[in-house]
């Protein structure tokens, strides 16, 4: 008797095992784990302004790709609400019906119930079913570009802000009146020149977060930013995972926020671009999330920041779309 009780209790546990394998899968994209998290300023509660993105066929700028030689893994926040709703309640059923197979639910034979019925086992496999269809096409979603993860939350000393609804797509004139005032420090200061650098730092500091290693990079982050992504290099590191970043393509780089403040310059561009992301075991190279095949879309909105005038900028928030 107390041998098929057991056997009940590794049928539940490894089905909760699944549950939650499954919800993890989101863990560690690209660089930042696809969160929002850093500083802008007295902008750092605001969400960046949005622009309409561009299509792929017709660019605002040029495309430029880029495959990092030893590609790395990406933090993430572990599952959010949407594993721990699910995780609950599923595992409350899953718990009940463990309650109720090893006699304890009050049921027929004095409080010794019948075990695992038929409809019980049904019951859970058709649960874990639809937990995994409601994943994988959660993830199609993703990779086709239709929705991005938005992390907002406080996690290992990251100044997240809760970013909600975005503003109205900023007028022209506001640009150019931060032109106006950035360029008259810096006189030289190229909108073009800094997109096209924008675009260079993308792929340093991609490459840089794909090798688990921001020590080469470090010039180009704040101190606030090289120590929140250095943090996440080194637990992926921990886990013996391997972010692939490959065939890297960013479609274009928009300015949408241009301002000073506190004697500092500040610059947001939208990036918007695509690669093939992918996670796999540092161990036997098995892809344990992402795929090698499927490109994921997606557009992000990085901050850059330096003391005004001729100063070289530095990455100093990230912010992604929903």
């Amino acid at each position: 008797m107390f041998a098929n009780r057991w056997a009940k209790c590794g049928l539940v546990f490894l089905s909760l095992f699944f549950l939650l394998s499954v919800l993890e899968i989101d863990a560690w994209a690209r660089v930042g784990g696809g969160g929002s998290f850093g500083s802008r300023g007295s902008r750092t509660y605001t969400a960046p302004r949005s622009t309409p993105a561009p299509t792929p066929s017709s660019p605002s700028q040029g495309t430029g790709q880029y495959n990092p030689a030893q590609p790395a893994p990406q933090p993430s926040a572990g599952g959010g609400f949407l594993r721990g709703m699910a995780g609950g309640l599923v595992g409350g059923m899953l718990g009940g019906m463990l309650f109720r197979s090893l006699g304890f639910a009050g049921g027929s034979g004095g409080g010794f119930g019948g075990g695992f019925g038929i409809m019980e086992i049904i019951l859970i496999g058709a649960l874990l079913y639809g937990i995994y269809w409601f994943i994988k096409r959660r993830r199609s979603e993703v990779s086709a570009g239709t929705s991005y993860r938005d992390s907002s939350a406080m996690d290992g000393g990251r100044t997240t802000a809760p970013m909600t609804a975005y503003e109205p797509e900023a007028r022209e004139s506001d640009v150019e009146t931060g032109l106006r005032h950035v360029r008259q420090m810096d006189p030289r200061f190229d909108e073009r020149d800094f997109t096209d650098g924008s675009m260079d730092r993308f792929f340093q500091i991609q490459g840089a977060w794909a090798n688990r290693d921001m020590s080469g990079i470090r010039n180009l982050l704040t101190d606030e930013m090289y120590k929140t992504l250095q943090e996440e290099a080194d637990q992926l590191r921990a886990k013996q995972r391997i972010n692939r970043l490959d065939n890297i393509a960013v479609r274009s780089v928009d300015i949408t926020e241009i301002w000073q403040e506190g004697g500092a310059d500040f610059i947001t561009a939208k990036i918007y671009a695509n690669l093939l992301d992918y996670t796999t075991d540092e161990r036997t190279g098995e892809v344990v999330s992402g795929s090698r095949t499927e490109p994921v879309k997606f557009q992000e909105y990085w901050t850059f920041t330096r003391p005004v005038g001729e100063n070289p900028w530095k990455l100093s928030a990230i912010h992604q779309t929903e």
